[in-house]
């Protein structure tokens, strides 16, 4: 974490061993596609959704180089089609399905620190790198080649927002006041901010996720979300996990299968939301704040001893096969349970007392 003097604290989120991994997603896709083909798949490029008849099993696409479109039959209608899908607009227009878009108030734009002068990194590779500045926050990853991959998140409107960081001067000084180590190794941060995009923030929810036996809607189509727990990708994976098991369940009626995938599967999605949104406000507000450490460090305290009757909420998330609506469930729980802690008079003395894993044992 990187406070206004530019002054380093180290915050760890998880078990000794426990690592969340940066991969490329070009280099995911690639991997798949391979995978895709392996299995005998055929991969078909500059091809694009514009239409779909889910009565039938079909899909219309136009081709970007042509413009031909054509309309492709198909057993099972997979909607991977993303924020914007047009299986959903065709579900939720035809078919009357429950949609709602919610744009978030803060916009975001990607940054990037480079290399040094010899390729070493500029900053701890092995981190999540941290800015936390109330209402926004700067977070950098690491890349491979030395340099890392940065987003601003910040309001759209209102001071220190994108509405008034127009100009050179507006920008270095934005930096110089509340980032003063991130821009004193990004030396073309204006060059940066010029070329690359500011853009939105959204969460979709909609429901049901099907339409009979014939098609259904998997990751960012059916659960888009905001990317503050990393969480949107593995998300849409754990839906082709899921999708998985229940046809091997039901593989005589692809109809209930596609039912039992709608209603489970709803309100994880929910729930990966709920947890994405909940963890911006804790990396923007809390994660300078002492008495939140300070909560953490208790928890993780108590995490250790008893094992078995608390696990934190991001380790839950990140590091278990735990669903994403029962983890909001649980970690709402414990927040409630924590605040009662942190209210003991003179908290910060007494921690790591065996008065306050007791108590915390008789409350869970």
């Amino acid at each position: 974490m990187h406070d206004k003097q530019g002054n380093l604290s180290e915050q760890l989120y998880g078990n000794q061993g426990q690592a969340i991994y940066s991969v490329s997603r070009a280099g995911l896709n690639l991997l798949m596609m391979e995978m895709a083909e392996k299995n005998g798949a055929s991969l078909y490029f500059n091809e694009r959704c514009i239409d779909a008849d889910l009565a039938n099993g079909e899909a219309v696409f136009e081709n970007a180089n042509t413009q031909k479109t054509q309309r492709v039959p198909s057993d099972l209608l997979i909607g991977a089609d993303g924020t914007f899908s047009v299986i959903r607009k065709e579900m939720v227009d035809k078919h009357n399905h429950e949609y709602n878009y919610n744009q978030i108030e803060h916009d975001y734009k990607e940054l990037m620190i480079p290399s040094g002068e010899g390729g070493e990194y500029l900053l701890d590779k092995n981190a999540l790198h941290i800015w936390p500045r109330g209402e926004f926050m700067v977070i950098a990853l690491a890349n491979l080649d030395g340099s890392f991959t940065c987003t601003l998140f910040a309001p759209k409107k209102g001071k220190n927002s994108f509405e008034v960081l127009n100009t050179k001067e507006e920008v270095e000084h934005y930096f110089t006041s509340i980032f003063p180590d991130f821009i004193a190794i990004v030396p073309n941060l204006y060059q940066q901010w010029n070329a690359n995009p500011t853009s939105g923030l959204g969460i979709v929810r909609t429901y049901p996720w099907h339409v009979k036996d014939g098609s259904l809607l998997i990751g960012d189509a059916a659960h888009a979300t905001v990317p503050f727990y990393g969480q949107g990708m593995n998300a849409g994976f754990e839906d082709c996990r899921i999708l998985d098991e229940l046809l091997d369940k039901h593989e005589d009626n692809l109809e209930t299968c596609l039912e039992e995938y709608s209603k489970s599967r709803k309100p994880n999605g929910d729930g990966v939301q709920d947890l994405s949104m909940h963890n911006f406000v804790e990396m923007r507000d809390k994660t300078a704040d002492p008495k939140f450490l300070l909560q953490k460090e208790i928890e993780k305290k108590f995490a250790n001893l008893f094992p078995d009757k608390w696990v934190p909420l991001y380790s839950m998330v990140s590091f278990t096969n735990t669903p994403y609506s029962e983890a909001w469930k649980v970690g709402m729980k414990q927040e409630k349970l924590m605040q009662s802690i942190m209210s003991t008079p003179n908290i910060e003395q007494i921690w790591e007392s065996d008065e306050i894993m007791e108590r915390m044992c008789s409350l869970v």
